[in-house]
């Protein structure tokens, strides 16, 4: 159970750790201690990046910073939805999901899980608790 907050809980980008998702993007968890009912923080991608299908069991939130997205549900790839700075997307629990860059800028992205920790289970079965999938690059064919 998560405690009551009874101060403000701040959350500041130049004190946050920096966590690798492979050469094309990086994270920043904000408030992400545990001890909140969201966890929030901030990543960046390089144009061309797209994240590996995975989903959540709570709603997590993406609100576009600068650059562009593609946000799409499984099985709606051949048809993404474009956000652009400004813009937010509510992503269902349980269902999965994936997002990519696009255009020739970075992307940033606030994400926020309606969970004090972050859960993500991805199509090839494996599964993060409270930590960061990290995406090795694909090897050279």
């Amino acid at each position: 159970m998560v405690a009551q907050l009874h101060t403000l809980k701040v959350g500041k980008l130049a004190d946050s750790s920096r966590f690798e998702y492979g050469p094309m993007a990086f994270y920043h968890p904000l408030i992400a201690d545990g001890d909140t009912p969201v966890r929030t923080g901030i990543q960046t991608s390089a144009p061309g990046y797209v994240t590996p299908m995975h989903w959540h069991p709570y709603v997590e939130l993406l609100f576009i910073i600068e650059g562009e997205a593609d946000v799409w549900l499984q099985g709606g790839e051949a048809d993404p939805v474009r956000l652009t700075a400004g813009d937010c997307v509510a992503l269902p629990a349980d269902i999965p999901h994936s997002f990519s860059t696009v255009g020739d800028k970075p992307m940033r992205l606030l994400g926020i899980h309606a969970n004090p920790g972050r859960i993500a289970t991805y199509l090839d079965g494996r599964k993060v608790v409270d930590g960061y999938q990290v995406v090795e690059p694909a090897a050279a064919s």
